[in-house]
């Protein structure tokens, strides 16, 4: 868009405004309209069946796919209409398989933020719970660490992405939680390096944790690409409907 807006911050509000979409060459809408609004400082857990389209809800707040009908709006503006760059300054995504690069750990917790002093990149690892696992590494944080970070555990690369997503230090957290299991422990840093992320930003996260569903401001129900369910935890177990039943088999069962 020639005359694309840049933006330096986000003040009010993520707006789903109508939004339907569906991928390239097929029929099959995957969202419906969708009408949903984040606050800023809100946590909104998307939950759903495998398929509902909560991937694609994610995907649109970045622009890796624009909408087909509706819009997503950041403060009022179509994201359509803002340049890429500015946009996904605002954002941390930390996706559900982290990716690495066959580089160094700190290049690696570096990416994607220019200039960052090696000071700002332990306090991460640090604030990630990453600092001990990576001061065993033969190289500390030069350590390379592998075609996709081979070298590491899930629990490692999590934490690897948690540092990235906090050196960044975005005032918008898109979150896909990871439904891989980790032993207690690895679980424990990994939950504790996220709630660190999550604190004081705006959080859209597709969450699989029992801890997630339970904390969050707000969670939305999704099924075949339409919100049916929406509140708190509490008011949505009362209502005893498509949240209970998936509160029941998934979150239930991730709550160890």
């Amino acid at each position: 868009c020639e005359n694309a807006k840049e933006i330096e911050r986000f003040e009010e509000s993520i707006l789903f405004d109508k939004v339907s979409f569906s991928y390239d060459g097929s029929n099959d809408s995957v969202l419906n309209n969708v009408n949903l609004e984040i606050r800023k400082g809100d946590v909104v857990a998307i939950v759903g069946e495998s398929g509902a389209g909560k991937s694609t809800m994610a995907d649109l707040i970045p622009r890796f796919y624009d909408v087909l009908h509706g819009a997503v709006r950041l403060d009022g503006i179509d994201v359509r209409d803002i340049q890429l760059d500015p946009l996904r300054k605002l954002m941390g995504i930390v996706p559900q398989e982290t990716f690495l690069f066959n580089d160094t750990i700190r290049n690696n917790i570096a990416y994607g933020t220019e200039g960052v002093e090696d000071e700002s990149i332990r306090e991460a690892a640090i604030a990630a719970n990453a600092l001990e696992f990576i001061q065993e590494q033969p190289h500390g944080f030069d350590t390379i660490v592998g075609d996709r970070g081979v070298k590491l555990s899930g629990g490692q690369r999590q934490r690897i992405s948690v540092a990235r997503a906090l050196i960044k230090n975005p005032p918008i957290l898109i979150l896909d939680e990871a439904t891989s299991a980790l032993d207690s422990e690895a679980e424990r840093k990994v939950q504790e390096a996220i709630d660190r992320l999550m604190k004081d930003r705006t959080v859209f996260v597709i969450a699989h944790r029992l801890s997630t569903v339970v904390n969050a401001d707000r969670i939305v129900v999704l099924r075949e690409g339409s919100i049916v369910e929406e509140g708190t935890h509490d008011e949505l177990l009362q209502k005893n409907g498509e949240y209970k039943q998936l509160y029941e088999m998934q979150f239930k069962a991730n709550s160890g």
